[in-house]
């Protein structure tokens, strides 16, 4: 039987449904539910962010799109085997995970995505119908997932892993461009396909992967007719958050930045498909663009290296070196090493974009959401990647709403 409706009730709608970024947050989500972790982590359960009118976490309703076999507790399993998730969390998120099992729909293939493993034979044949026939299969899955639990609002978020690098194209310049090459049936990527869905339903849309999402013209210019908000693209949780903070403490200290090398080793499935060099390229080309601009240095040597070690599973170890000179030309180095858990990284911002996003679109705000820069290598709006500097906007935005509701 569906749930009575709430008007506080809100969808979220993961794209790669089974992967590790959303598996760890069915379980942490029923963990906090629970009483058996703090969130730690989550940016807006801390003020000024628990003044704003931000959903509850106890109203989120959880479904999904996955072009995978494999079932919710087969990832949940993985995780417990590499230490992420613990036994407790597997039980107390038992009821939440089959709930959202049930409201997972096959996905659609991306072109770069075939002939990888345990793929869902229903997400081939998804993939192979014209995109417009695609997109009308993404938008009702969202209609059905909105009426049968009685949603306000869904919000859309994009964790499938990265898509094979494309070239620019002509069509995604505007929206007429890109309505007429989706009527001729010319092939796009899919996260684009997944994009134009959620907008197209009125649904805000965040991008946290390297994939180009909302990001193309032609779907901004959407999202502003819908009057749809939408974020992105690839969440900032590891060395480039790290990158962000120390570089520019080069330039305020007007010290010369001569070259910066990375080096990137993870497994789990995302190494895996970073593994091939077109999804490489998309990932890397966020991680380079960000340095350039912080050290104002277009030449600058920069070069990040990833590599797929499969006995790190859902681990991943960064280091970089850092050259710079000094007064009177003296070389000198900085070095560090970040090792962490992608998935428990991003799982609690994650949580934070989709409050986030429900406020936006509750304040009839549209198109890209620029306080949401802290979040991303890549912002959407542009701007500067200065983590403080955007850190700053986003608590200004903050202020600016609680003092919007307190003089209203």
């Amino acid at each position: 039987m569906a749930p009575p409706h709430n008007p506080r009730r809100l969808g979220v709608w993961l794209i790669g449904a089974r992967g590790s970024i959303s598996t760890c947050l069915v379980y942490g989500l029923a963990g906090l539910r629970e009483g058996l972790l703090e969130p730690t982590g989550i940016i807006t359960a801390k003020d000024p962010f628990t003044r704003m009118r931000l959903v509850d976490l106890d109203a989120l309703v959880l479904g999904g799109h996955d072009v995978c076999q494999r079932d919710l507790s087969h990832s949940a399993g993985e995780l417990v085997r590499h230490g992420i998730l613990s036994s407790d969390l597997i039980v107390a998120g038992s009821g939440l995970a089959a709930e959202y099992e049930k409201a997972i729909r096959p996905g659609t293939l991306d072109d770069s995505d075939v002939g990888f493993a345990d793929l869902d034979s229903r997400a081939a044949r998804l993939s192979s119908r014209p995109p417009r026939d695609q997109i009308a299969a993404l938008t009702a899955d969202l209609a059905d997932f909105k009426r049968d639990h009685k949603l306000d609002r869904v919000v859309v978020v994009n964790v499938a892993s990265t898509e094979a690098f494309r070239g620019q194209r002509d069509e995604w310049e505007s929206l007429v461009a890109f309505e007429a090459a989706l009527d001729a049936g010319k092939s796009q990527p899919a996260s684009l396909l997944y994009a134009y869905a959620a907008i197209a339903a009125g649904s805000p849309y965040v991008n946290f992967t390297p994939s180009r999402g909302a990001s193309i013209p032609a779907l901004r210019e959407l999202a502003r007719e819908r009057r749809v908000p939408h974020c992105g693209n690839d969440g900032k949780t590891g060395e480039t958050l790290v990158k962000t903070v120390l570089a520019p403490l080069f330039t305020a200290r007007a010290l010369k930045v001569l070259s910066w090398q990375g080096y990137n080793m993870l497994g789990n499935r995302d190494g895996a498909v970073l593994a091939d060099s077109a999804h490489k390229e998309t990932k890397v080309r966020n991680k380079n663009e960000a340095l350039r601009q912080l050290l104002g240095d277009e030449n600058l040597h920069t070069h990040v290296g990833i590599d797929y070690v499969p006995s790190l599973q859902d681990w991943k170890t960064a280091w970089d070196y850092i050259h710079f000179e000094g007064f009177l030309g003296a070389k000198m180095s900085l070095q560090f090493t970040w090792t962490g858990s992608d998935s428990a990284l991003a799982a609690p911002l994650v949580i934070d974009l989709v409050r986030l996003a429900d406020l936006a679109q509750a304040r009839g705000e549209v198109g890209e959401m620029p306080h949401t820069a802290a979040f991303f290598k890549a912002p959407i709006g542009g701007g500067t990647h200065d983590f403080h500097a955007q850190f700053l906007a986003l608590l200004a935005y903050a202020e600016r709403h609680n003092s919007a509701r307190h003089r209203a």
